[in-house]
C-alpha cells in the first residue's frame, strides 16, 4: 500500500510509551496495595474494595475520554485541524462537568454504597474503606481532567506526554505513601492523601500544555469550554456506549465483589492482590488498544479502510506478541512477587492460584476480549461492543460467577473462572464482528 499513514517509527512512538505510561499508571495501585499490606489485610481488603467502586466511577470518564480522542483522530484523519480543536475543548468542558458531578455523587452517599454493595464486611475493613473512599472521591475532578488530556495527546500521537505525567504522578505517590504511611503513620489515610496529591498535579502539569495557544488541539480558546452540541454529540456517540460498556461491567464486577466479600478477609487479601499484579501483566494488551485508537481513527477519517486492517491485524499480532512474553513472565516471578506483599500464608495460597490460571487465559484470549474492541471503537462501531460486552458480563461473568463459586464451592478461584468465560465468548463475538468488515462502514464525523 502506498502513503501509508503511519511508518513503523510513528508507531514506535506512539506505543513505547504508552506502554510505560500504562505501567507507571497501573503502579500507582499496585504501589498502594503493597505499601497499605504492611497495615494489615484489613487495610488491603479495604482499599481493595474502595478500588472496584472507584473503577466503576473511573470508567465512564474513560469512556468519554475515548470518545473524543475518536472524534479527534476521525477530524485530524480528514485534515479538519478546526474541527478538531474545538472537539478538544468540548471534551475538556464535559469530562470537567462530569467528574465534579461524579465526585459529589460519591462524597453524598459513600455510607451508603460501601454498605448496600458489600453488605456486612468486618468493622475494620468497612472503616478503612470510608476513609478511602471521600480521600479518593475528591481526586476524581482531577484524574478526568489528566485522562481528557491524556487521551488528546495520544490522538495527536504524543503519548510521551502522558507518559512523563505518570511518572510524575509515580513518584509523588510513592514518595507520599512512604511518608504519610511509614514517617506519620496514617495507614490508609496515608495512602489516599498521596494519590490525591499525585492526581491533582497530573491535572495541573497536563492542563497547563493543553493551554498553550499553539498545541495543534489548545483547549484555551474563546468558544473551546462553552457548550456546543453537534460536537458533544458526536463524542458521545462513542461515550455513551462505551461508558454503559464499562459502566455495566464494573457494575457486574461488584455484584462479583459482594461475593469475593463473604470468602473472608484472606480471600478478599488474595483477591486485591491478584487483581493488583494481574493489572500490570495485561499493559501490553492495554497499550496497544490504546493505540488502536488513534492509528485506526485516522484511518478511518482519511478514509482509508484497507490501512485500518492492516494495521488492526498488526497491532493485534503484536498485543499477543507482548501479552504472551508478559505472562511467561508472570509464570517465572510469581512466588517471590507474592511474597512482597505482607499477606497470610492462606491468602498467598490463593493468590498464587488465581494469579497461574489468570497468566494462561490472559495470554490465549485477552487480547481478543479487550485490545481488538478498541480497533471497533475506533471506527465508531461502539454501539456492538457495548452491547456484546453487556451480554457477556450479565451472563456469563455474573450468573456462572454465582455458579463456580457457590453452587461448585469454588470460592474466589470460581469467580476468576467465571471472568475467563465472559472473556471466551467476547472473543468469538469480537472477532466474527472484525471479519464481517461490518465496522468498516461506521461513522463519526
Amino acid at each position: 500500500m502506498e502513503n501509508m499513514l503511519f511508518s513503523k517509527q510513528d508507531l514506535k512512538k506512539l506505543i513505547i510509551p504508552l506502554v510505560l505510561e500504562q505501567t507507571l499508571a497501573i503502579s500507582i495501585g499496585l504501589f498502594d496495595t503493597l505499601m497499605v499490606s504492611s497495615c494489615g489485610e484489613a487495610a488491603v481488603s479495604g482499599v481493595s474494595l474502595v478500588d472496584s467502586i472507584s473503577i466503576l466511577l473511573l470508567q465512564v470518564m474513560a469512556a468519554l475520554a475515548t470518545g473524543g480522542a475518536v472524534v479527534c483522530s476521525q477530524y485530524l484523519g480528514k485534515g479538519k485541524e478546526g474541527e478538531a480543536k474545538r472537539s478538544a475543548g468540548q471534551l475538556m468542558f464535559v469530562m470537567i462537568l462530569t467528574s465534579l458531578v461524579i465526585m459529589a455523587i460519591a462524597l453524598l452517599s459513600y455510607r451508603f454504597l460501601l454498605r448496600w454493595i458489600f453488605g456486612t464486611i468486618e468493622a475494620d475493613v468497612m472503616r478503612n474503606a470510608e476513609i478511602y473512599f471521600v480521600i479518593s472521591a475528591v481526586s476524581y475532578p482531577f484524574l478526568g481532567i489528566y485522562n481528557a488530556g491524556a487521551a488528546l495527546f495520544r490522538s495527536i500521537g504524543n503519548s510521551k506526554i502522558s507518559m512523563y505525567t505518570s511518572l510524575v504522578m509515580n513518584l509523588i505517590n510513592i514518595s507520599g505513601n512512604a511518608l504519610f504511611i511509614f514517617a506519620f503513620h496514617w495507614g490508609v489515610t496515608g495512602a489516599a492523601v498521596a494519590t490525591l496529591i499525585a492526581r491533582v498535579a497530573a491535572a495541573v502539569y497536563i492542563g497547563v500544555l493543553l493551554c498553550k495557544k499553539d498545541h495543534p488541539l489548545c483547549v484555551a480558546t474563546r468558544d473551546s469550554l462553552h457548550p456546543n452540541a453537534i460536537i458533544i454529540g458526536k463524542i458521545l456517540k462513542i461515550g455513551i456506549p462505551s461508558g454503559i460498556e464499562n459502566g455495566m461491567f464494573q457494575v457486574g464486577k461488584l455484584l462479583v465483589s459482594s461475593i469475593t466479600a463473604t470468602f473472608g478477609t484472606a480471600a478478599i487479601a488474595a483477591n486485591a492482590v491478584g487483581s493488583s499484579i494481574a493489572g500490570v501483566f495485561n499493559i501490553p494488551g492495554s497499550a496497544i488498544g490504546l493505540s488502536m485508537v488513534t492509528v485506526i481513527g485516522r484511518c478511518i477519517g482519511a478514509g482509508e479502510k484497507e490501512q485500518a486492517r492492516y494495521y488492526g491485524k498488526n497491532l493485534m499480532k503484536l498485543a499477543y506478541i507482548g501479552m504472551i512474553s508478559a505472562q511467561v513472565l508472570l509464570l517465572v516471578i510469581l512466588q517471590p512477587l507474592l511474597h512482597c506483599f505482607a499477606l497470610s500464608k492462606e491468602a498467598i495460597a490463593i493468590g498464587r492460584q488465581l494469579l497461574t490460571t489468570f497468566a494462561i487465559f490472559s495470554a490465549l484470549i485477552w487480547p481478543l476480549s479487550f485490545t481488538m474492541p478498541n480497533l471497533l471503537r475506533a471506527a465508531g462501531d461502539a454501539k456492538y461492543t457495548m452491547e456484546v460486552s453487556v451480554f457477556s458480563m450479565w451472563v456469563f461473568r455474573v450468573l456462572s460467577s454465582y455458579f463456580f463459586a457457590g453452587t461448585l464451592k469454588l470460592g474466589v478461584l470460581g469467580v476468576w473462572i467465571a471472568m475467563y468465560v465472559d472473556w471466551g465468548f467476547r472473543s468469538v463475538m469480537f472477532t466474527l464482528r472484525y471479519r464481517s468488515g461490518k465496522w468498516q462502514n461506521k461513522k463519526v464525523v
